[in-house]
Formats: C-alpha cells, sequence, structure tokens
C-alpha cells in the first residue's frame, strides 16, 4: 500500500462511498458524463480498489476525475450501494492537496472556480452574482442576460430583489460583520490554506505569464480530446 492509497483511505467520502464494487458497469451505464466523456466510473473503481499507485496518480495527474457532473445517478443504481461520484470527490481533493490538478487542462481550471466562485463568496457573500457574470465572457447565457443586467436596477425591485442595497431582500449587499464571519468560517475549516495551495501550485505551473493572461489561458482552452466520440 503506497502513500496516495493511504490518502484515500483516510477520507471519510472514500470510506463511504466504496465497499465492494464487483466491476458491474451499471454505474457506466447510467452516468451521464461516460455519455459525452473519455470516462468511466467502473474503470476509476477498479483502480482504486486495486491500491496500485502508480495508477492512482495516473489518475490524479489526468482530465478523467474532472468530468463527473456530481449528479449521483451511480449512487442510486449500484447493486452494492458504492457512490463512484464520491469516490470522485476524495480523488480530486488529493489532486489538489498534491498539485497534480496543474497537469491536466480540466484540473487547471479549478483555478477558475476558486477565483470566481470562491472570491465571489468571500468578497460578496454569494456564490455567484449578476455583477460577475458578465455577458461577454458568457455568451451561453443567451441575449436575454444581457438586457437583465442592463436593466437590473429596474427590473430587481419588481421582482422582491434588493439589488445592491441595504437590508433585507435577495441580491442585497452583505453587511462587513458578516463577511468578516464568513471568512473566519473559512479559516477555521481550512479552506483559506486551501485557496492559498491552489494559488501555490498554480503560480508555479504558470511560470512567468501573467495571472490574467494564465487565467485566460485555462478559461479558454480546449483541446478537443474529450469526447468520447464525435457529436
Amino acid at each position: 500500500m503506497g502513500n496516495l492509497t493511504t490518502l484515500l483511505l483516510q477520507d471519510v467520502r472514500f470510506q463511504e462511498a466504496l465497499n465492494a464494487c464487483m466491476n458491474c458497469g451499471v454505474c457506466t451505464a447510467i452516468c451521464p458524463s461516460a455519455e459525452f466523456y473519455n470516462y468511466d466510473p467502473r474503470k476509476i473503481c477498479d483502480i482504486v480498489q486495486r491500491e496500485e499507485d502508480a495508477e492512482i496518480e495516473k489518475l490524479l495527474r489526468s482530465d478523467t476525475i474532472w468530468y463527473c457532473g456530481e449528479c449521483m445517478s451511480c449512487a442510486t443504481r449500484c447493486p452494492r450501494g458504492n457512490t463512484p461520484g464520491v469516490v470522485i470527490i476524495a480523488l480530486r481533493k488529493i489532486a489538489q492537496q498534491l498539485g497534480y490538478f496543474v497537469n491536466s487542462e480540466k484540473g487547471r481550471q479549478q483555478l477558475i472556480i476558486q477565483k470566481i466562485i470562491g472570491g465571489s463568496i468571500l468578497e460578496r457573500g454569494y456564490c455567484v452574482h449578476p455583477d460577475i457574470v458578465h455577458p461577454e465572457s458568457h455568451p451561453e447565457q443567451g441575449p436575454i442576460w444581457k438586457w437583465y443586467r442592463d436593466n437590473i436596477m429596474d427590473i430587481s425591485p419588481k421582482v422582491g430583489a434588493n439589488y445592491n442595497g441595504d437590508g433585507s431582500g435577495a441580491l442585497r449587499r452583505v453587511a462587513g460583520k458578516n463577511l468578516e464571519e464568513i471568512r473566519k468560517i473559512f479559516e477555521a475549516t481550512g479552506a483559506i490554506e486551501f485557496y492559498n495551495n491552489l494559488d501555490r501550485f498554480s503560480n508555479e505551473k504558470r511560470g512567468s505569464i501573467s495571472e490574467e493572461d494564465y487565467l485566460n489561458e485555462i478559461y479558454t482552452t480546449n483541446n478537443n480530446t474529450h469526447n468520447r466520440r464525435e457529436l
């Protein structure tokens, strides 16, 4: 048993998610991600059950563990009560903890999630806020989103929101004392240290490239090798 297997076995999520996989493949059959990506949760369970650190490390350095959408369809179908999606969560944590995530295209994108969503929680108190979802960066939102953003001051009161206002209501400005409390929770639970860890490994990876250019690169890069088949 190697160090990576030991780390996995120490994770309570892994302990609860993988009982006795018999490699029937039901999880793969029901998995939406397996329909589109080079992704097979059955194989992942097989690798971690064999406790071969070399193969586990390949997983941690690959795009594979980032394809899972965490829908947990696998949990509803497994005849042995396993949850491959939670096994994936444990693998992702180790990849981030050891810096292996920077070795894959989809892994590097975790920095974007940290900066945008994590940063928004600490700065605004919201996971997602209209002020950070810019139409030019998110064309998938369509023209209605741009219209909403342009007219948000008029629209928000009509739907009971309090956009960037004081007091109660959706989209209200979160008070500074509450933001400080959120930060303290992040510090106490190790989230700030975890964020700093992602920054450290990402900075080592980007080298002399500016942070802005690096973030833009990992946000827009797609090497087109992820699909299981041409759609």
